[in-house]
């Protein structure tokens, strides 16, 4: 359900972002320029992108280098793999603790013509790290219920 709402937010993000940017295309054609369309545009992208990560990385689609664990056994590529997610959650925890510091910081700070706090673009981070802390986690939940496979090629 969550991954549900986490698309239908995106989507929304992303017409949003279009038809921002139609509008203010044809306003300035016009000659009535809508001087806040471009900070706006640049709020909704960063909360996209971070949505976008986290649905890439709920479907197993996010950045990845398979050449090692390629070149492992079964039950080798396993342990790896709980490793790499032990590793991924704690960098995911430790960026979550500066980008909280980050948001805060930013918060007094008004950005341009729209007179918004700098932590609601901040916050994207925030939020963004905690969807990829979930996913991480319950994927490496997911992998710790898998029995590690027996092949025959592995070394270990």
């Amino acid at each position: 359900m969550l991954r549900t709402l986490e698309s239908a937010c995106a989507v929304a993000l992303l017409a949003g972002i279009v038809v921002l940017v139609g509008i203010a295309a044809v306003a300035r054609s016009l000659g009535s320029p809508i001087i806040w369309s471009v900070e706006i545009a640049q709020l909704l992208f960063v909360w996209l992108c971070m949505l976008a990560a986290d649905l890439a990385m709920q479907q197993r689609r996010h950045f990845g280098l398979s050449l090692l664990p390629d070149s492992l056994g079964p039950r080798s590529r396993h342990v790896l793999e709980a490793a790499n997610l032990l590793i991924v959650i704690g960098l995911l925890m430790f960026l979550w603790v500066y980008a909280w510091r980050n948001m805060i910081l930013m918060h007094p700070r008004l950005i341009g013509a729209t007179q918004m706090n700098g932590s609601l673009i901040h916050a994207s981070m925030v939020v963004g790290l905690l969807l990829l802390l979930r996913t991480s986690m319950v994927q490496f939940v997911s992998h710790l219920k898998k029995t590690a496979p027996i092949g025959k090629t592995d070394p270990c």
